[in-house]
Order: C-alpha cells, then sequence, then structure tokens
C-alpha cells in the first residue's frame, strides 16, 4: 500500500472516529439507543444553554481568623493551668485581639514567655491593672492573619468544590475571585434553596455531654451554672442545658451515610469516626454511661440520646425527624467536611430550563443559516472545488463536537457563537489556496502542477493566520472565565478542525482527483 491510500485511510479513521463521538449528541435529552457500538458521552451544556444558578459566595474570613484565637485561647488555658498562670478569663475580644485577665499580675512574666513560646505570633497591644488584676491584649500578626484567610478561602473552595461533587451536579465551574469570594455556576439545578443550604452550612459537629445536674428552667430565668449554657433542639423549641466543653468533634470523622429504620422506615444519619475517634468515642462513652450525649451540628442539638454501654467501633447515629432530602444533603456535608468560615451569598442568578432551550434553539439556527450561506457562496463562486470546501466543513462541525464530547468540555452560548465564526475561518483556508490554484492555471499550469503549487504557496499565510487565532484563543482561555473561557475552547478546536480538513483532507481529495482520476481541468 502507497503513502497515498494509507494517508487517506488515516483521515478517513479520524472521521470515523469523530463522527462516532459526536453522534451521542444529536441524541438530545434521550438516551443512547441499546446497542450503540460507539462512546456513550455526549457535549455538556452550560448554565446559559441547560439552565441552572449562578451564586457568587464571599467568605467571612475575619471568622476564620477569630476561630483560630478562639482554639488557641483554650489551649492556652490548659498550657496556663500546667505553668501555675493565675487566670481569671480567656478570650478572642475581636477577629484580631485576644484578651487574657490574670488574677495574680506577678504572673505577667510567665505569661509573656509562655506566649512567646507556644505562640510566636501573637504580640502584646496592650495592658492595664484594676482591681488587683492584669488585662493584657495580644494582636495576632498580619502576616499570619493574611496566611489564615487565604488558608481559609483556599479550603472554603475545596470544600464547596466537595460538597457539589457530591450533590451531583454534572460540570459545575468554581472560580475563585478576589480575596474572599468564590463564584459558582451549577447547570441543571432547579432548586436554588437546597444548593444554597448545602453551601452555607458550616457544619460544625460537635459532641456535647447534658447537664442534667441543674435545671434548665432556672438557667433560662439567668441562673446559668458556670461551664454550661442553654442550647436549643433542631426545631428550635425545646431547651436543654448542655456542658460547654465538646468532649468530641467531627474532625474526627470519617465517613457519613444515609440508613433507613426498618420499624418505622425513618431516614437517619449513621457515622463512622477514624481509627483515633473510635478510641476517643470509646472511652467517651464507657466514662459517661447514663449519662445523655448530645450530638450538635453548627450548634442546634439534633439528638441527645443515653448512653447505654461504652460503644466499641467507631460508629454513632444522628436522628432528627428528617426527610430523604434533609437526611441526604446532612450525609454529603459530613462527608465534605465543615466550612473553615461561614459563607455570605451576594449574587444568585436563576437561569430557566426554557431560557436555556431558547439560546440552544437560537443558537443552532445562527450555525445552519451562517452554514448554508458559506456553502452557497463556495458552490456558486468556486464551482466542484467549493463544494469540496463543503463537505469539508460538515466533516468540521463533526470534528468539532466530537472533539467537545471527548474532552468533556462545556458548550456554552458563547462557545456556539465560537462554532459560527469557525464556520467563516474553515472556509478561509480553501480561499487563499484556491486563488493560488487559480493564479497557476491562468499561467498555463497543468491541473496537477496548479494543485501541488497552490497548496505550497498558501501554505505560510494559513499558518500564519490560523496560529496567530490559536494563541489569542489559548490566552483567552488562560486568563478569561466562563463564558470568555467557553468561546476560547470551541475557537481552538475549531481552528485545529479547520486546518485538518483544509489543508489535509481537502489538499488529499484534490490530488486523487489529478494523480488518480487524471482531472486536466479543474472546476474551480
Amino acid at each position: 500500500m502507497d503513502s497515498f491510500k494509507l494517508k487517506g485511510l488515516l483521515i478517513l479513521a479520524v472521521l470515523i472516529v469523530g463522527t462516532l463521538f459526536a453522534a451521542p449528541s444529536f441524541f438530545g435529552s434521550k438516551e443512547v439507543p441499546e446497542g450503540w457500538i460507539g462512546p456513550k458521552e455526549k457535549i455538556r451544556l452550560g448554565l446559559d444553554l441547560q439552565g441552572g444558578i449562578h451564586l457568587v459566595l464571599r467568605v467571612v474570613t475575619d471568622k476564620a481568623v477569630e476561630s483560630r484565637l478562639n482554639s488557641v485561647a483554650s489551649d492556652l488555658k490548659s498550657q496556663m493551668i500546667n505553668e501555675r498562670i493565675h487566670y481569671s478569663s480567656v478570650s478572642a475580644e475581636s477577629p484580631e485581639i485576644l484578651q487574657v485577665v490574670l488574677r495574680v499580675p506577678d504572673d505577667y512574666a510567665k505569661l509573656g514567655k509562655l506566649i512567646t513560646d507556644s505562640y510566636p505570633y501573637l504580640r502584646e497591644a496592650n495592658r492595664s491593672t484594676a482591681g488587683g488584676t492584669m488585662t493584657v491584649n495580644y494582636q495576632i500578626s498580619a502576616d499570619e492573619a493574611s496566611t489564615i484567610r487565604t488558608q481559609a478561602v483556599e479550603q472554603a473552595l475545596e470544600t464547596v468544590r466537595n460538597r457539589i461533587d457530591q450533590f451531583g451536579v454534572s460540570e459545575p465551574s468554581i472560580i475563585p475571585q478576589g480575596n474572599d469570594r468564590i463564584v459558582l455556576q451549577l447547570p441543571g439545578v432547579t432548586d436554588p434553596e437546597r444548593a444554597k443550604a448545602l453551601l452555607k452550612n458550616t457544619a460544625i459537629l460537635e459532641f456535647k455531654l447534658v447537664d442534667e445536674e441543674r435545671s434548665v428552667q432556672d438557667a433560662l430565668r439567668g441562673d446559668t451554672p458556670s461551664g454550661s449554657y442553654v442550647a436549643y433542639m433542631k426545631d428550635g423549641n425545646q431547651p436543654i442545658l448542655l456542658k460547654q466543653r465538646a468532649v468530641m468533634t467531627g474532625d474526627l470523622l470519617d465517613d457519613a451515610r444515609v440508613r433507613i429504620q426498618s420499624t418505622y422506615n425513618q431516614p437517619y444519619v449513621e457515622i463512622s469516626f477514624s481509627r483515633q475517634g473510635g478510641r476517643i468515642f470509646e472511652r467517651v462513652t464507657s466514662e459517661n454511661v447514663g449519662k445523655r450525649l448530645a450530638i450538635l451540628l453548627d450548634g442546634k442539638v439534633y439528638s441527645a440520646p443515653v448512653i447505654r454501654e461504652a460503644i466499641a467501633g467507631g460508629r454513632a447515629i444522628i436522628e432528627g425527624n428528617f426527610t430523604d432530602e434533609e437526611a441526604s444533603d446532612l450525609a454529603i456535608i459530613l462527608r465534605a467536611g465543615s466550612l473553615p468560615a461561614p459563607v455570605d451569598i451576594l449574587e444568585e442568578r436563576t437561569v430557566g430550563p426554557s431560557l436555556g432551550q431558547d439560546s440552544i434553539y437560537q443558537g443552532f439556527l445562527s450555525m445552519i443559516i451562517g452554514g448554508l450561506v458559506v456553502v452557497a457562496f463556495m458552490i456558486v463562486y468556486y464551482k466542484f472545488s467549493g463544494l469540496i470546501a463543503d463537505l469539508a466543513l460538515i466533516a468540521n462541525i463533526v470534528l468539532i463536537l466530537g472533539a467537545l464530547a471527548v474532552l468533556g468540555a462545556t458548550l456554552t452560548l458563547p462557545g456556539l457563537g465560537g462554532i459560527v465564526l469557525t464556520i467563516g475561518m474553515a472556509v478561509d483556508a480553501n480561499v487563499l489556496v484556491y486563488e493560488r490554484i487559480k493564479e497557476e492555471l491562468r499561467l498555463g499550469r497543468t491541473a496537477k502542477m496548479a494543485v501541488e503549487a497552490g497548496y505550497k504557496n498558501a501554505l505560510p499565510a494559513i499558518l500564519d493566520a490560523n496560529i496567530t487565532t490559536l494563541i489569542a484563543a489559548i490566552v483567552l482561555f488562560q486568563f478569561g472565565t466562563g463564558p470568555v473561557q467557553g468561546f476560547a475552547v470551541t475557537l481552538s478546536i475549531g481552528i485545529v478542525a479547520s486546518l485538518f480538513t483544509a489543508l489535509v483532507l481537502c489538499r488529499w481529495i484534490q490530488e486523487w482527483l489529478v494523480n488518480y482520476q487524471k482531472i486536466e481541468r479543474i472546476s474551480i
């Protein structure tokens, strides 16, 4: 087999593969028929075509800094007890200020050494003495606060991505914006309230003992015992008195799954701990048999069962009269992890699926009209050679759709615009080649020589025009967002496909006509 025939078989193979990848997308919302031998991936539609939700979130990074100071305060209390430093209180007075009140001012030097050794990023802001006590305020350094804020946004971005992935959204767009914002596009999501609840829930899971030695009614009247506080059950109506200190937190969680009670057919969430968490949970339950252990999520008590015996195996359940949807969302949030800081929704837009269908219809209508105009022009102006260019144009569109499907790219409304633009650019290379061929024919060259010289002389101009456009498309993709990237993707794929159809496919057909069919006069 000579190289020309081998080249033809390779071109045919590319066209067949491209057609197989593009074909499933033409079935629309219908399933690919049984027995289909090719791939089943369809082109994914973006938010503007499929409908869905556009959200802009702001991470409240000050809360992340304050949360760090609260952790420092809790740890500092333990260390001060060990170092015999007498204190009245340790608390975060603002997002960046930690306040320590010493009962014995003479312990100031020991406190300073402890802070320097354990928390070098805390700097003393001011101190004052009154009534036999000393109040020392420490401020977190600017570099440490900036690091915490940056990490909070990065962790929030990853947590949001995990939650959305487990929520089952196809091809979501999750992009950081500025210092503290996240832009989300969720195609196909039709319940914005559920999506917002899933994203805003910080999911801080805690286990606390119920204070059964004191009266919750006394606490409600203002006589709250030291080390305890009043919380409320999930429905918000029933108060319960809890110990302030959490005996376990959700950072030791390993998995969370929805289960169904066999008796009442009621969903609940089963959680399992890591190996370390399992050991701690077994110790906590063995030390508190007969007491009630409250399970809290974001400060709300979901259940407070009595510990009947030590619980080994690292498993527990969360009950709360859930619906199937609520239980599923809670399991997703627990598996994905807690947000490092709360998030606020700054902007919300919902695109209905009917608007998306109208966009698809208008986009494909523009493709058809533009394509028909180009096809008619090429046939009228270049005759049979124009028909060859039109066949290559159809192959070009098929290859673009096939490439979008196989790469898992998302087709957006600007992406449709990129395809329409590519239709015009696809025949541009053929026009350059055909004009060169016509020049060669006017000089008296044979058909074979004219075809060879036409492609050779037009090649530099074709490559210059397409490569510069491809570079611009790559830059748009790299630095653009959302719709701009959608346009850049289809434009880039279209340029590569048009180079293949114009310089490889059309040239092979023209050479086949003049070399193997011995055509002496080209219809051009």
